[in-house]
């Protein structure tokens, strides 16, 4: 009983220390989108997570470790060490035998995810060219997103509908995940997520997929 009831409160423990750290992720999320991540200082983020500069230090390491840790808790939804790529509501995607409606499931995760990181995106991208925490976690999002469109493309091949080369089918995935072209279309022209999902699908669909194998109306 013990041994059980010590289990127990270690993952108690656990459990309670992620969601602190997933706290003060969102709290320092909201900050750097709206105040820059340049802009923005530990002890600001300490005030808004109700919690003491040292408490983020002994947690996060470093500013760059809690930006990484903001984006990829708004990104994924939770700061969970487990790409979206191989969670559940993507592999439930990248089972469906048939690459169109494989395609159309990816693309409206895709539009979900742009949303939820498309503020901080931003915000990183502005305080790039004089933050090193920012430049690094551009070049940590940005291998990413190729290995993302890599793999996506490798399972697109492996259905044998696949109508362009495997390379060829990453590169262009690449050019298209990283929440550029939803920031256009939605943001600054007012599309709904949904007609973005069904444009990207539609292109992905058209790139990939020879005429003879796609659904009618794609």
């Amino acid at each position: 009983m013990d041994t059980v009831k010590r289990a127990y409160n270690s993952t108690s423990r656990a459990r309670q220390a992620q969601e602190n750290r997933d706290r003060i992720s969102r709290a320092a999320h909201d900050l750097f989108v709206e105040r820059g991540y340049g802009n923005t200082t530990v002890i600001d983020v300490a005030k808004a997570a109700d919690v003491s500069p040292e408490t983020i230090y002994k947690s996060f390491g470093s500013k760059a470790e809690l930006l990484r840790s903001a984006w990829f808790v708004m990104f994924r939804g939770d700061g969970q060490d487990e790409t979206l790529y191989d969670r559940p509501e993507t592999q439930a995607v990248l089972q469906l035998p048939d690459l169109a409606s494989r395609i159309e499931g990816f693309a409206r995760l895709t539009a979900a995810r742009s949303r939820r990181s498309a503020p901080l995106l931003r915000a990183i991208e502005g305080a790039a060219a004089s933050e090193a925490g920012a430049r690094d976690m551009l070049t940590t999002w940005h291998a990413r997103l190729i290995d993302v469109a890599a793999r996506f493309a490798r399972s697109a091949a492996e259905t044998g509908q696949l109508a362009i080369p495997e390379d060829e089918c990453r590169d262009i995935m690449f050019a298209m995940l990283d929440g550029h072209l939803w920031q256009r279309l939605v943001v600054e022209r007012g599309w709904t997520d949904e007609r973005y999902a069904d444009w990207l699908a539609a292109q992905w669909q058209h790139q990939f997929i020879a005429a003879s194998e796609r659904v009618p109306g794609s």
